[in-house]
């Protein structure tokens, strides 16, 4: 190899030593969780939920707001005895404290059906040193994101309860630290026989 050609491999190794220094942030994994539906974010779900209007909406009015659980993803059936093990009979609460939907579903019997959302996002990114992550020492990840959950009971046809709730805002940052780094692990790794 020439003088000139070792020069040139010298400088493409010195300009990718630099970007892989510069950007080393840039080049940690990150991961995305997503429940699918209509909604791209909370207050979307929680704005068609509460467009629900209990002894007003129809099963048909359910459809056009994207509730329909043969074509909407993530909208579970619930049939009378998922509903019961929600709200079972004869416990803390008196039926005459339940709301009025709520005890006409459960006084309904089988004709009261339930439709469960449960909906969310998340968004998992690896922040920190590249290195001591790279090489097992220290991860340090941040996790943002939202979840949303409603629950809608109908009877005859017609809405007679709805109620939702969920995490607005998800921010968690989980740290996992090695202080042995790619050796912690070592141990496990080992045949058997040799442990």
């Amino acid at each position: 190899m020439g003088a000139a050609a070792r020069e040139a491999a010298r400088r493409v190794a010195a300009g990718a030593a630099l970007l892989l220094a510069a950007g080393c942030a840039d080049l940690l994994p990150t991961a995305r969780s997503e429940v699918r539906s209509a909604w791209h974010s909370y207050d979307e779900a929680r704005a068609a939920i509460e467009r629900i209007e209990p002894y007003r909406t129809t099963v048909a009015d359910l459809r056009a707001l994207g509730l329909d659980p043969v074509e909407t993803p993530n909208v579970q059936i619930l049939t009378y005895s998922d509903i019961l093990l929600r709200f079972p009979l004869g416990g803390s609460v008196p039926p005459e404290r339940l709301d009025r939907g709520l005890r006409e579903c459960l006084d309904s019997g089988k004709a009261c059906v339930g439709y469960s959302v449960a909906v969310r996002e998340t968004h998992r990114d690896r922040v920190g040193n590249f290195w001591l992550d790279a090489l097992d020492f220290r991860r340090v990840t941040d996790v943002t994101g939202w979840s949303f959950n409603a629950l809608v009971l109908v009877t005859g046809g017609r809405v007679v309860y709805v109620i939702h709730g969920g995490q607005p805002a998800i921010r968690e940052q989980e740290v996992n630290r090695q202080p042995l780094g790619p050796l912690q692990g070592w141990g496990e790794a080992l045949p058997a026989h040799i442990r």
